[in-house]
């Protein structure tokens, strides 16, 4: 087992440095333009694979980085670049991780090479679960999969909303409801080949923020697939489901179904991201306000100005130490018995939050227009406290957990 360690070794260091060097020369040059395009930058996420950042086995070098911090490593640096621009180069490890917590042996090496593609011919992946009546209720989800036994198939019908490459993902991972009648612990997750017949691009989003990042609906109109495609497989499913019956019967414990999985997993690394989107904030507002002459003196002489600074600075390094205390909780199996991995979401996201609005105060007029990045940060860090759980709910995650109270 890992000891929990503060200092990274030579190793994370220079993988730190090298995904440091990719976003201050490719991604920070080329963000304002794809911000502005609303598109998916191909070209970035290609150049990415280039030299192995997107890719299968640096991201599962870092998923299984004993320590625990090769993945939120990866996002603060990646974030720090450009939010809209990162998210498309990371939203495919959402549906790589749902296969990673939910999937066969098989299933994971069978689909996961596929959501990545090669740098000649590159590939994303999308992870369906929000719907346009059942987002943070997981409970209200309508999707449903139904099993043509004398086929060994099964069909899928509904909208998913929110996805991230949803439509123009390769590989699509959609949560459905297999059985209705145990609410949240009937859902099951499947993969969705390539060019499965029935799977269509519903409403691109325009967004907020994060507008290098494709978000958009995806409708699933009686999308069959084969058996292999459900996570986990039927006799895995079949018992999960007795099991969730009989709770429900004898009013038992509860289950965590598949989505949830994949978001406990992930919660550590989108506080990381925006971890990262704090700190390319403060670090422009810290700069501008050096240099900034005001009254004959650099605004920074001033305390008000001063006293933000510093408070922007201890927030971000708070955040990223309960971010990082999660990620070794995760990796080193250590039970999150005060919800820290909600903890840690909660946090980070609501002080990125904080921080670009304070980078803006900071620059004032300039702070609102396009020509200075912290305008178009404040836009990105608004989604942190939204996606992936939002911070309501992340509240109610700790206040349960701490409590042990069900509390609405």
């Amino acid at each position: 087992m890992a000891e929990f360690s503060f200092e990274l070794d030579d190793d994370q260091k220079a993988v730190r440095d090298w995904i440091h060097g990719f976003a201050a020369d490719v991604m920070r040059p080329a963000a304002a333009e794809w911000d502005e395009r609303e598109e998916t930058p191909w070209p970035i996420i290609q150049e990415a694979a280039k030299i192995g950042l997107y890719s299968l086995d640096f991201y599962a070098q870092q998923y299984f980085d004993p320590t625990g911090l090769g993945i939120p490593m990866t996002m603060e640096e990646l974030f720090w670049g450009d939010a809209g621009i990162a998210l498309s180069i990371v939203g495919t490890g959402l549906a790589a991780v749902g296969v990673l917590a939910n999937g066969t042996e098989e299933q994971i090496g069978t689909w996961i090479p596929q959501m990545y593609g090669d740098p000649d011919d590159v590939k994303v992946a999308a992870f369906c679960s929000s719907e346009p009546d059942a987002g943070s209720d997981v409970g209200s989800m309508r999707t449903r999969a139904v099993y043509d036994e004398a086929k060994d198939e099964w069909v899928l019908n509904g909208t998913k909303t929110w996805a991230t490459n949803g439509g123009i993902a390769n590989v699509h991972v959609v949560v459905a409801v297999v059985d209705p009648e145990v609410g949240s612990k009937g859902h099951a997750s499947f993969i969705i080949p390539p060019g499965t017949p029935g799977l269509s691009q519903g409403q691109k989003f325009k967004k907020h923020g994060i507008r290098a990042s494709h978000t958009a609906e995806v409708v699933l109109d009686q999308v069959r697939v084969p058996g292999s495609c459900l996570l986990g497989g039927k006799e895995k499913l079949d018992e999960r489901l007795a099991r969730a019956r009989e709770r429900a019967r004898t009013g038992g414990e509860r289950l965590k179904n598949a989505a949830m999985a994949t978001f406990e997993a992930s919660r550590p690394a989108v506080g990381a991201m925006a971890v990262g989107t704090a700190r390319a904030a403060y670090e422009v507002a810290l700069d501008y306000a050096k240099t900034r002459q005001q009254f004959g003196r650099p605004i920074i002489d001033n305390q008000g100005v001063a006293f933000q600074l510093a408070d922007m600075r201890t927030r971000i390094d708070a955040a990223r130490l309960m971010v990082w205390r999660a990620s070794w909780m995760a990796v080193t199996g250590k039970p999150f018995d005060s919800a820290e991995g909600s903890m840690s979401k909660l946090f980070a996201s609501e002080t990125a939050k904080e921080v670009t609005a304070q980078a803006v105060q900071i620059l004032g007029g300039n702070g609102f227009t396009r020509e200075y990045p912290v305008e178009r940060m404040h836009r990105d860090a608004a989604i942190y406290t939204i996606f992936e759980g939002t911070s309501e709910i992340q509240r109610l995650v700790i206040a349960r957990t701490l409590s042990g109270v069900q509390i609405r």
